[in-house]
């Protein structure tokens, strides 16, 4: 009492503050924020000035991130689960695929980190935007699906659009049409998740996933923007508008040189793509400068990536992802937040199925409680010193094609699909493939093999060949390709702790048969439909 009685008024009124108390006893809060076919290798965050300097500037770029499948549902699925696609079985971005089905509804969203975040940690959770592909389906539920675990909700019925779509408002279906002021989405998703910020309690830390159609197609810009960047265009890196040589047939299969018409189409799509980000641009700098007017930014961690890349012209291919390349499975990075340093860079190699284990650890939920696949960021971020790492992560991906023969290219039969422009086919059913990505103190490689007649292998090592032009499998020394062989296997039947033991260029890494028979049994290589 008597010490009470000392204080300064105003120092009195601090202390027995409960709001202050709440507010700083709370643990951090997160916001990610999540792009739609951004690309980092092809110049993707150079229109993002702002972003720069609020996110990356501010706090870390990981200049090696990865997603383990480079297309829309099953790298989202990826984020949401922390898991490999094999883990979660969603392999496209159809229901067939099990894109928002039933049975991803019944056997995963239970146990997504958001879910986990809300009933085990007590976070308020918001989402906004573009959920997973076939989101909304009457077959799966239709709008009136709230996955478990989102305290606010805001989706968009399937896929990425700017105007005349379908939101789900925690369940309930609201329409929007063509007008700027009110219906552009992206800037939609802004003012939700600053009404969000306004009115939500202040006793309870928060998460936010912001995930904006831009830079999707059908790349429509905000009007203010239509006219920035007349004269850029896409890349031309050593491997843009030259032929696959050695490599999978569906390379191969590009024509080169590309058409005039075909290189002003992928041009006009890029600068397109630039312009929508400046929106999403704007968007972060909304959310940062509420944050900081709430005196919440110190206490919050924001987090800046995409799905997945993209490519404009490399090998021949005009548009799409899909790929193995680099320009397909990097992405972006950046965060900022509590106790990371300002204008930092790692290498180390991380992936998308790291963000949730990164959010639940920011938390102070126990990861050994989840079957997740990937790390926690966590001691990356904060800067710890003699940190174990990892040195490999699996891609894979299991292709798409169409059954019947599309009507504009005739000659190319069933199979394919995302056949333009010129017949230019970017995916078919062979075109399935699985990866280790491979990044340590002696090597940069990259071994592939597909599932077709051929099973055919790309190997390529980036040290040398940065853009992956020539495919080094019939001459890179056996003992290599063994042992990736061997690590391959193993990855595609990892599962939780087993998916993070070390890389074959790893001192630690021991040959361990019998980790290819965990959890799963034998699993072959091929990565087929059976798992669904």
């Amino acid at each position: 009492a008597v010490l009470l009685r000392a204080l300064p008024l105003a120092a009195l009124l601090l202390l027995l503050s409960p709001a202050r108390a709440a507010r700083q006893a709370r643990r951090p809060n997160v916001v990610l924020i999540l792009t739609d076919d951004q690309d980092v290798c092809l110049g993707g965050m150079t229109p993002l000035k702002k972003t720069n300097a609020l996110i990356a500037q501010m706090g870390i770029t990981f200049v090696n991130a990865y997603v383990p499948s480079a297309l829309c549902c099953p790298s989202r699925a990826s984020i949401l689960t922390g898991k490999y696609p094999h883990n979660h079985h969603v392999v496209n971005n159809t229901l067939e695929g099990n894109c928002s089905s039933k049975l991803w509804q019944k056997i995963q969203e239970p146990y997504t980190f958001p879910a986990l975040l809300k009933a085990m940690c007590g976070y308020q959770t918001f989402f906004a935007g573009k959920y997973l592909n076939e989101y909304g389906a009457e077959d799966a539920g239709g709008v009136g699906h709230v996955p478990p675990g989102w305290s606010f909700w805001y989706a968009l019925e399937k896929n990425s659009k700017y105007y005349n779509y379908t939101l789900s408002v925690n369940g309930k279906a609201r329409r929007h049409g063509e007008n700027y002021s009110v219906d552009y989405l992206t800037d939609v998703l802004a003012n939700m998740s600053l009404d969000f910020l306004e009115y939500k309690s202040n006793f309870e830390p928060f998460f936010m996933m912001i995930s904006t159609p831009a830079p999707h197609s059908p790349w429509t810009p905000a009007p203010q923007y239509t006219k920035s960047f007349q004269n850029v265009s896409a890349p031309r890196n050593s491997n843009f508008n030259i032929h696959g040589k050695n490599k999978h047939w569906l390379i191969r299969q590009a024509k080169t040189p590309m058409t005039n018409s075909s290189i002003q189409f992928l041009d006009d799509a890029y600068r397109k793509r630039w312009q929508t980000l400046l929106s999403v641009d704007d968007l972060v700098e909304k959310l940062v400068k509420k944050l900081e007017v709430n005196g919440e930014l110190d206490n919050t961690y924001i987090f800046y990536t995409s799905d997945n890349g993209f490519h404009t012209g490399q090998f021949s291919l005009p548009i799409d992802k899909r790929q193995l390349y680099e320009f397909d499975i990097k992405v972006p990075l950046l965060v900022r937040g509590p106790g990371i340093k300002p204008n930092q860079t790692n290498k180390m190699l991380v992936a998308n199925i790291d963000l949730g284990p990164t959010i639940l650890d920011i938390a102070g939920y126990d990861l050994n409680k989840t079957q997740m696949d990937g790390m926690s960021l966590l001691p990356l971020l904060r800067g710890d010193k003699n940190v174990t790492w990892r040195s490999d992560f699996l891609v894979e991906y299991q292709g798409e094609g169409y059954n019947g023969t599309d009507p504009t290219c005739p000659g190319l039969g069933p199979g394919v699909t995302h056949c333009f422009p010129d017949c230019v086919c970017e995916d078919s059913y062979n075109n399935t493939y699985a990866c280790v990505r491979t990044l340590s103190a002696s090597w940069d490689l990259q071994y592939c093999e597909f599932d077709d007649r051929e099973v055919f292998v790309e190997v390529y090592n980036l040290t040398a060949d940065p853009h992956q032009i020539n495919n080094i499998a019939k001459t890179i020394d056996q003992e290599i390709l063994e042992k990736m062989n061997y690590r391959l296997m193993m990855l595609q039947s990892c599962s939780g702790a087993t998916c993070r033991t070390p890389g074959v260029f790893d001192p630690r890494y021991r040959f361990n048969p019998r980790l290819m028979f965990s959890n799963h049994g034998l699993r072959a290589r091929r990565f087929s439909a059976q798992f669904l």
